[in-house]
């Protein structure tokens, strides 16, 4: 795991790969549970049966507000910051769901800053995001994630 004193110094790795988190199995019971929440639940992510029989590869799909959901939790196993106040997440631009994530498959985070500038809040982090599928060819998910940190 990286792990830097304040936030404005990432900016070392602007343009590199910060890291990517460990895989994480995507089960039909947190589908279900995220399907409960959101309530999105539409029959590709919770009905097995039709599933198996509709889908092009036989199963439900993960939603693809559940793994932008994820981020947070997966964000913490790339990078730290020791010496920071409040973080805000800013917003995610250029969000894209490029490949879907059947039931039982395994994803991951991968991050890849942009840039770390100061900001009247602190410090103001670009960056870009992958959602992998392990043994896929395109990711599940890209987008730009904007997070201000607070100086302490």
């Amino acid at each position: 795991m990286l792990t830097v004193e304040r936030a404005l110094d990432l900016k070392t790795y602007a343009g590199q790969v910060l890291g990517t988190s460990e895989w994480q199995l995507v089960t039909q019971k947190v589908i279900d549970d995220f399907a409960k929440i959101s309530g999105d639940d539409h029959w590709i992510h919770i009905d097995v049966d039709r599933a198996r029989r509709e889908m092009p590869d036989g199963s439900t799909i993960a939603h693809g507000l559940y793994l932008m959901s994820l981020i947070p939790v997966l964000q913490r196993q790339i990078y730290s910051i020791r010496n920071r106040g409040r973080g805000l997440n800013y917003g995610y631009d250029r969000v894209r769901f490029v490949s879907s994530v059947a039931v039982e498959s395994r994803i991951r985070l991968k991050q890849t800053l942009v840039d770390a500038t100061p900001h009247k809040f602190g410090a103001r982090l670009e960056i870009d995001i992958e959602i992998e599928i392990e043994d896929g060819k395109k990711p599940a998910m890209v987008a730009r994630n904007i997070l201000l940190i607070e100086n302490p």
